[in-house]
């Protein structure tokens, strides 16, 4: 059968231990245009780099912070980066993660929305990083270049403190959620206009979080990709044995938050325990080192909860999640999810 989509050129995890001492990180296999890191060891800020913004200036998604020079990563490659001598991803014997994804280099000049934009996009594993100029134009569009309308929209103010901000389908486009705190969902046509994205806009408001007159943004658009990518919502059932939720492939990296209760955020990776039973959290919304309580398999096919704790399976609430795979698509749509 001939394969035309490998989906690990479009994201991969790499772990790495710290020096202190500048070197290239290699292996990823293809230039990583979005780059999020966290030590696992030490509390250290999840830092993220991008390609659109250029190396050297990192946001924390744990923190309102502006975007600062920060010398945890230096230069993008073909195979990787450079890593600085930054704590937040070299320190000396910590053991660190990098989550690591594909768009298209530093971008490309977009006019569809009212909003001018810079856009570096994927169409194929539907990942583009989107640059902006905000005009305090409640309505304003943005073009986003993915060609069909994305499952998730995040976006953090980059030149003042600002929450990062959230659009995800499975709460619909009313709400809205903050990835920087533990926070419920909220409503505010200020952030997304309470509009849904289409095949080439997001909206948005004129609340500063994502619009704000002369604010400088960066949003991170995902639309779902059979075999890749899925992104919905479930219901808790408050027992062990808990909800199935089917990707149709095995999770190499999953994000999971309960979006009616306030709660942390959790995500876990195929790679950094190597296989079930030992999943060991992180948290996009603290600096806190890995968590060792488990909390979900990932199976060949999609996530197996096996808890009955609140962040995860509570049956009076409700969550999103976020998940990408690395399996083999087919031609015609197979998807190989052998271990």
């Amino acid at each position: 059968m001939a394969y035309s989509i490998n989906a690990k050129d479009y994201f991969n995890t790499k772990l790495y231990t710290g020096n202190a001492t500048a070197r290239t990180i290699s292996g990823i296999g293809f230039q990583p245009d979005w780059v999020w890191g966290k030590s696992r060891t030490n509390t250290e800020n999840n830092s993220l780099f991008d390609a659109v913004r250029g190396a050297g200036y990192d946001i924390k998604s744990d923190a309102t912070n502006a975007q600062s020079s920060n010398t945890g990563i230096t230069a993008f490659n073909s195979d990787g980066y450079v890593l600085g001598t930054a704590d937040s991803l070299n320190s000396n014997s910590q053991n660190f993660v990098t989550w690591n994804w594909k768009a298209n280099g530093s971008g490309s000049a977009n006019s569809d929305g009212t909003i001018s934009s810079t856009v570096s996009v994927n169409t194929t594993s539907g990942f583009s990083i989107v640059s902006y100029t905000g005009n305090a134009t409640s309505g304003a569009t943005i073009g986003h270049g993915l060609g069909v309308a994305p499952a998730v929209v995040l976006v953090k103010r980059l030149n003042a403190t600002s929450d990062w901000v959230m659009y995800h389908k499975g709460m619909g486009a009313s709400k809205f959620i903050v990835l920087n705190t533990t926070a419920a969902e909220a409503s505010s046509g200020g952030i997304f206009y309470n509009t849904a994205p289409t095949a080439s806009l997001f909206y948005v408001g004129d609340d500063g979080a994502t619009n704000a007159s002369g604010g400088t943004y960066v949003a991170y658009c995902f639309a779902e990709k059979t075999g890749f990518s899925k992104f919905g919502s479930y219901t808790g059932n408050g027992n062990a044995d808990g909800p199935f939720i089917y990707t149709g492939f095995k999770p190499a990296w999953y994000l999971w938050k309960p979006y009616n209760a306030t709660d942390s955020w959790n995500l876990v990776d195929s790679k950094r325990d190597g296989y079930n039973p030992d999943n060991n959290r992180l948290f996009p919304n603290s600096n806190s080192a890995e968590d060792t309580q488990d909390r979900v398999d990932l199976v060949s096919n999609g996530i197996k909860i096996k808890t009955s704790d609140g962040g995860t399976n509570s049956s009076s609430r409700s969550y999103i999640y976020m998940a990408f795979g690395q399996p083999i698509v087919s031609t015609n749509g197979d998807i190989a999810t052998a271990r």
